[in-house]
């Protein structure tokens, strides 16, 4: 006669034994101890045994289904721990290996040459200082000696906020803010971004980069504001760079100059190519901040940053610096 609980209990134990996974020892369980199934449909068979058998045969039923509980934790307990040391041989970090590569930005050429003017600029004892974009009318025209009738002054070529406030037409607008708060000696230097209404073109745009540089000091003459704008675009173009002047008129500077850099050509012939303004600071600008001038005097001068970039590179079209196209951005 065959024993039907001896016969399940070998057949899970079988099963549990060579289970190789928590979900297959979780599909022994099912099979054996699950709801109507296994060992509990077993159970379903005492009602047709006579009564004086029915207690042994139930006893057998829980002793089995006892001991497979008991070889399913053990197994499951085996399992558990083989699958966590597999997942962290897995997961482990080599910290040997090499990193994984990001993907790495650039500087933008613009912010190069910026950094590249501050090194320049700094090395030769000027103190850079930031001004606001929203600009104060009284800094950005009256104190700088525009006269009413200047064309700088027609609003079609200003962005104005309020009647009072517009976006700054030029860093120069700083020397008013320093000066009023400041006594010489002092040597300035700022650069950001100036605002014009102005029809965009290869060279022309509303926004745009400046670097402004002025010192105020005993004895200053234009020898001083020739020789260090030499070193200066010594340092920016080439060691053979030499600064030409040439007469102009800014109503911030007396006298004014727009200077030059020489250029060599591939056939080897010089080229003069005009960078900026630049002058003696005006007397009535240091004589509005309380600055005598009969001790002081000073110069200025500015020139844009995108200037410098087409200079060293050969760009040829101002609105490339910030229409954000890769294609032109990752050349540099």
């Amino acid at each position: 006669m065959t024993d039907p609980i001896n016969e399940m209990l070998a057949s899970a134990l079988k099963a549990v034994s060579s289970a190789r996974t928590s979900a297959e020892l979780a599909e022994a369980e099912t099979e054996y101890l699950g709801r109507n199934k296994g060992f509990n449909e077993l159970k379903r068979e005492i009602a047709k045994l006579p009564k004086e058998e029915r207690p042994a045969f139930g006893a057998q039923i829980n002793r089995a289904a006892e001991t497979l509980e008991r070889e399913l934790s053990a197994r499951k307990a085996d399992l558990k721990s083989g699958e966590l040391a597999a997942r962290v041989l897995t997961e482990t970090i080599d910290v040997t290996l090499p990193a994984i590569e990001l993907p790495l930005g650039r500087l933008h050429p613009l912010t190069t040459t910026t950094l590249d003017i501050k090194a320049t600029l700094g090395g030769m004892g000027f103190e850079f200082v930031d001004g606001p974009e929203l600009e104060d009318y009284k800094y950005n025209f009256d104190v700088l000696n525009y006269p009413e009738d200047h064309p700088a002054m027609d609003e079609q070529n200003s962005f104005f906020i309020t009647p009072s406030k517009l976006l700054r037409t030029q860093t120069t607008a700083l020397q008013g803010r320093v000066m009023s708060v400041r006594k010489p000696p002092f040597r300035i230097a700022t650069v950001g971004r100036c605002y014009r209404y102005e029809a965009v073109d290869a060279t022309h745009h509303h926004t745009f980069h400046q670097v402004d540089v002025f010192m105020v000091d005993e004895k200053i003459s234009m020898a001083d504001l020739k020789g260090t704008l030499g070193v200066f675009a010594r340092k920016m173009f080439g060691g053979e760079t030499t600064v030409r002047f040439r007469p102009d008129f800014f109503p911030f500077v007396e006298p004014g100059v727009d200077y030059s850099i020489s250029w060599k050509m591939a056939d080897g012939r010089i080229r003069w190519l005009e960078l900026g303004g630049a002058g003696l600071i005006h007397p009535s600008i240091l004589r509005a901040h309380d600055i005598d001038t009969e001790r002081y005097s000073g110069f200025a001068f500015g020139l844009g940053v995108e200037r410098i970039h087409m200079l060293r590179t050969g760009v040829n079209d101002l609105r490339l610096y910030l229409d954000n196209d890769l294609r032109f951005l990752e050349q540099f």
